[in-house]
């Protein structure tokens, strides 16, 4: 399998699967994909960045799409820097520390 068929399939489960990153002003960036060991690098920024709930959605993406994707092994993501960057980033990286993120399981 190529990474570019891997890439292509991430972006896909992203769409359909976590469409609300989209709906909800944000984006997703597939950052890197290594075809070899199946790791991939996924950064959300817009919206996501000042959101709430996006930690949640870092955690879900984090553990759904090796379950989801075969070749996919591990899957880190971060929120995108640039001028599409955080809203209230402290905000957020406060909030991936609390215990109420640790067992979240959105449903999608």
């Amino acid at each position: 399998m190529s990474a570019n068929g891997l890439e292509r399939r991430t972006a896909n489960y992203l769409s359909n699967n976590v469409p609300q990153i989209q709906q909800h002003g944000g984006h997703f960036e597939i950052e890197d994909v290594d075809d070899e060991t199946g790791a991939v690098t996924v950064a959300i920024g817009g919206a996501c960045s000042g959101c709430g709930i996006a930690p949640m959605t870092m955690k879900a993406i984090e553990h759904r799409l090796p379950e989801e994707l075969d070749g996919v092994s591990s899957v880190t993501v971060r929120r995108a820097g640039g001028p599409r960057a955080a809203v209230m980033p402290n905000k957020t990286e406060e909030m991936e520390e609390m215990a109420e993120y640790e067992d979240y399981s959105p449903p999608f």
